[in-house]
């Protein structure tokens, strides 16, 4: 299986690299950048437009330029290298699967060219207090009102939804917390009535918010009813986009720490000449090239027909992922000592990320038991 990028891709790579390299390059950037409002420069947002990274995501007869899983994950491992604080994940990751799979051609027509003009960013409200990893326990109620739906209930953890434009939200319109059917997606502007939107920010720099709907006035995305298929589309790309960040960021706290280990001296040598160090930062290295084979084996699976392979496949990476985000972030830290743990030092926002990631989309025990109720990956006779 031919692994290389094309042409066209590896060009990509680098322009995004460079660009993102070049946005950031410091720590105290990306304080300075996280301070703004909203948690992060436009500036940066608008040259994501200039690149085509905004509209990547869509067909280019829906006005994009028809990207797929593997410019995403370009795009995602430079994000995580470079701990990038813009929306990407939110609105070109999670609202444009959803808008891609779910959307008419009118709202495809209205929705698209802002999103990839850098306009409009949407999030994704999908998760409830009550219902941890489970995308069915909804109780966030639609009822119909002529040709529109009334919205009432809660969404909390809402990936950078005090800047959003738009929202994309689960609710219920039949059937009973926890059932699959009667799930429906919804487009509602963040500034109509009866939406009220707290934000805050989360542990490894980013944005969340808190979306409370009262009586909110609200239009279909997608086959009324049919939304939890199409939401668990969006979560699985979710997983793939995390999966390529998260190899990014391991990347980056490897490289730190191996350089460390080769400045840092005890006894008057560099402690790099340990053996056990090195046995460490040679583990660290194992760790990342098993999930950077995973994540590509998710850009690979993310678009498969069989929902059930492609479930089973989604969850065994982030089981990987996971444990690899894990040991590479707890073994950094032991091997620099306490600097791995000041704020002051890139490589302890890389484990902070790394551990949000551990619990984004689903944690190691909620996956691992998605697999082993699959059978595993491997058929057994």
């Amino acid at each position: 299986m031919d692994f290389d990028f094309s042409s066209e891709q590896a060009q990509l790579k680098e322009s995004v690299e460079r660009f993102v390299a070049a946005s950031y390059g410091s720590l105290e950037n990306r304080e300075a950048m996280r301070k703004l409002p909203g948690g992060f420069d436009n500036r940066i947002w608008e040259g994501y437009a200039e690149l085509g990274l905004l509209g990547m995501p869509f067909a280019e007869e829906d006005g994009g330029f028809g990207g797929g899983p593997v410019e995403t994950m370009i795009a995602m491992e430079a994000i995580g290298r470079n701990l990038a604080l813009e929306p990407y994940l939110s609105t070109g990751v999670l609202a444009a699967t959803a808008i891609r799979l779910g959307a008419d051609a009118a709202q495809k027509e209205q929705l698209i060219p802002a999103i990839a003009e850098g306009t409009l960013r949407i999030s994704l409200a999908w998760q409830e207090p009550q219902a941890r990893y489970d995308l069915a326990n909804i109780t966030t109620t639609a009822r119909p009102q002529g040709d529109a739906y009334i919205l009432n209930g809660r969404k909390d953890l809402v990936l950078n939804g005090d800047t959003a434009g738009m929202l994309i939200l689960s609710a219920r319109t039949a059937g009973k917390p926890c059932e699959p059917d009667g799930i429906t997606l919804f487009l509602v502007p963040a500034d109509a009535q009866g939406v009220m939107i707290s934000g805050y920010g989360s542990q490894d720099g980013g944005r969340l918010a808190d979306v409370v709907l009262n009586d909110v006035v609200a239009q279909p995305l997608g086959p009324v009813g049919g939304g939890h298929a199409i939401l668990e589309r969006v979560i699985e790309a979710g997983i793939a986009a995390v999966a390529a960040e998260a190899v990014g960021s391991m990347e980056a706290l490897h490289a730190l720490t191996v350089d460390y280990l080769k400045t840092r001296k005890q006894f008057g040598v560099a402690i790099s000449t340990f053996q056990t160090l090195q046995h460490k930062a040679v583990d660290m290295l194992l760790m990342l090239e098993q999930a950077r084979s995973m994540a590509y084996y998710a850009t690979m699976m993310v678009e498969a027909e069989d929902a059930e392979e492609r479930r089973a496949a989604l969850s065994a990476v982030k089981v990987q992922i996971n444990r690899s985000a894990r040991f590479i972030g707890q073994t950094a830290v032991q091997l620099h000592g306490g600097i791995g743990m000041t704020m002051e030092y890139i490589g302890a926002h890389h484990f902070k990320r790394l551990a949000v990631i551990e619990t984004q989309f689903g944690d190691t025990a909620f996956h691992l038991a998605r697999v082993t109720k699959a059978g595993g990956l491997i058929a057994t006779t």
